[in-house]
């Protein structure tokens, strides 16, 4: 008996080998948190990442903005194994702004986003990509700037162990001046730290900052970020997060819930 079950060991091994060769690998997203990581959609594959829901609060100078947004998918689209296209526009957006004066509402679509990922490098423990950015000024009124605009983000990932890992994600943009002529640089910096948990949950870590150097006023945003993702099977997750503004010009309070499916 021992010989044939060492025969069908050796028989059944090559098999066992190729299927989990075929398997394919977890869904790879760039939620939750404001992290953009270096892996791409699958070749062929269509993927959709979206916010279900998001929501934050913002009191500046006697007015407080409320932002709830409905329906904010980016949809990606494999076209090898180290490049995607990825196509954003927010379907939902309501802006409900407060003062001494009253209050009033707007409520909308928004700007639709239009990217390209390439993986530039990908080695055993670090891996880089490129990511530019081009904005269309689709908003409704009073959503958005009217301008075109765009940038590009240098995503960098360390692997430090089997639980943790580490995501840098400079960004430099293009935007338009507040003053409805010419454009001007804006930053940005973060640093997240990853960490797996059994059942196939992840939790995130993240400080952010953004630097808008407006010739009107320069301005910095930061924040202190928590996000959860959980992946439910190979092709789906689901996420949630909250940020926490560190200074008045940023949301005080940021909560969204999240979902992602490859096809």
């Amino acid at each position: 008996m021992r010989i044939i079950t060492l025969l069908l060991l050796a028989l059944t091994a090559p098999l066992l080998a190729d299927a989990a060769e075929l398997a394919p690998a977890p869904i790879c997203t760039d939620r939750p948190t404001k992290s953009t990581g270096t892996c791409t959609a699958e070749a062929g594959h269509l993927q959709l990442e979206a916010d279900l829901v998001s929501y934050s609060e913002l009191s500046l100078d006697g007015t407080r903005t409320d932002t709830l947004l409905a329906l904010n998918p980016t949809l990606k689209l494999g076209l090898n194994s180290r490049l995607d296209l990825e196509l954003n526009l927010p379907l939902w957006t309501q802006n409900r702004t407060r003062d001494a004066g009253g209050s009033s509402t707007v409520r909308g679509s928004g700007d639709l986003s239009l990217k390209l990922k390439q993986k530039l490098y990908s080695g055993a423990v670090l891996e880089l990509a490129l990511m530019p950015v081009v904005k269309a000024p689709t908003a409704a009124h009073a959503l958005g700037n009217g301008a075109w605009e765009g940038g590009v983000l240098l995503p960098l990932v360390a692997t430090l162990s089997d639980e943790w890992s580490l995501n840098l994600s400079p960004e430099l943009d293009v935007l338009a001046n507040a003053s409805g002529s010419g454009h001007h640089l804006n930053t940005a910096q973060l640093v997240n730290l990853g960490r797996t948990l059994p059942h196939d949950v992840t939790l995130s870590i993240e400080l952010w900052a953004d630097w808008n150097h407006d010739p009107a006023g320069s301005q910095r945003q930061a924040s202190f970020d928590l996000g959860a993702a959980w992946l439910l099977s190979t092709d789906l997750q689901l996420d949630g997060g909250v940020n926490l503004g560190l200074n008045r010009l940023t949301p005080s309070r940021q909560a969204y819930l999240g979902i992602s499916q490859r096809f």
